[in-house]
């Protein structure tokens, strides 16, 4: 097969997003609900034979960089088995895994000898009682662990993801960005964005992260724009003078990115993704087993694939072109 994953933007796709559970071992504010989830039986999960067989596939059209989520995908169990077979797929160069950290300590060691290259811990706060308000019972010493583990096996670039919410964590901006002055770290800030909700609770907490540069300008750190961070993908990023490391914005909501989107999205019960907001879906499961007719399942997917997800008209509560999902980020994968 020589048909390159490109969509009716000209978009080529060569970046896969794959969520091997709903499940996680926390309950983040902004990705699920504290109690109610209805999670998929174990049945209904993609087998790891299945995940090797769409990225093969996948691969001859032009896939070469793949991350490994959930929920939280260190509660699937073996996982590092899965990622040995996926970089062991003739063009996959790059496989990177998005965890709260929690579980990650006790197996750097083995992911990184399966394959593993870089890593996004997800971390919304540095004060414990308020980490573990955010995450409903999470132990920050072993996210911390888990950031000092990664530097410890090799992983770089190592990226630290921070969803600002009004209210909850905005007044850890200067903290977070202090991170970045001494270790080779990017500190990653997200907007919070509006997937799974069916009502407008989530615009009391969002805050745009042009108060992340309002911030470094009230401390008088000179920042300038850095461009050299490997699979960062929409983040615009920064550095402040002097630092080793770096900052990045991601703001879906605000500016979106849209029109550079390279990825696809594979759900756990086996849905494709064309975009993170909208709800089409397109399951692989039938089509496994039959290389071409997985191949077209995909090129459908990315013909109805939008423009862009409209997040902003959310914000700012306009009529929208498509349908919003209402999975949870949870059940989608990020």
């Amino acid at each position: 097969m020589s048909v390159i994953l490109t969509d009716r933007f000209g978009r080529v796709h060569d970046y896969l997003r794959i969520s091997v559970t709903d499940r996680c071992n926390l309950r983040c504010v902004y990705c699920m609900p504290e109690e109610g989830m209805q999670f998929e039986p174990d049945e209904r999960l993609l087998t790891f034979d299945e995940i090797v067989e769409v990225v093969r596939v996948l691969a001859a059209l032009g896939l070469r960089k793949l991350r490994i989520t959930g929920g939280e995908p260190l509660v699937r169990k073996n996982i590092e088995q899965l990622i040995a077979r996926l970089s062991a797929i003739d063009g996959i160069e790059d496989i990177a895994l998005t965890t709260n950290g929690i579980f990650f300590a006790s197996k750097a060691e083995q992911l990184r000898a399966a394959g593993l290259t870089r890593i996004n811990i997800s971390l919304d706060s540095l004060r414990s009682n308020r980490f573990s308000l955010i995450t409903r019972g999470g132990d920050i010493k072993r996210v911390l662990e888990a950031i000092d583990a990664a530097y410890r096996v090799g992983l770089d670039p190592i990226k630290l993801n921070v969803v600002l919410m009004k209210g909850l964590n905005d007044d850890e901006i200067d903290d977070f960005l202090l991170m970045t002055i001494d270790r080779k770290i990017q500190v990653r800030f997200i907007e919070y964005m509006p997937i799974g909700h069916d009502d407008e609770g989530w615009k009391s907490k969002y805050v745009p992260l042009s108060t992340v540069t309002d911030r470094c300008a009230a401390r008088g750190w000179p920042v300038q724009p850095y461009g050299e961070i490997y699979g960062n993908g929409p983040s615009q990023n920064f550095k402040i003078e002097g630092a080793l490391g770096t900052f990045g914005l991601i703001h879906p909501v605000s500016d979106h990115f849209c029109e550079t989107c390279n990825r696809l999205r594979l759900t756990s019960d086996g849905n494709i993704k064309p975009c993170l907001y909208w709800s089409d879906e397109f399951n692989v499961r039938r089509y496994i087993g039959d290389d071409q007719a997985l191949a077209d399942l995909f090129l459908k997917a990315l013909n109805v694939k939008p423009e862009s997800h409209e997040m902003a008209k959310a914000l700012l509560n306009e009529q929208q072109s498509h349908i919003p999902t209402l999975r949870r980020m949870s059940q989608i994968g990020g």
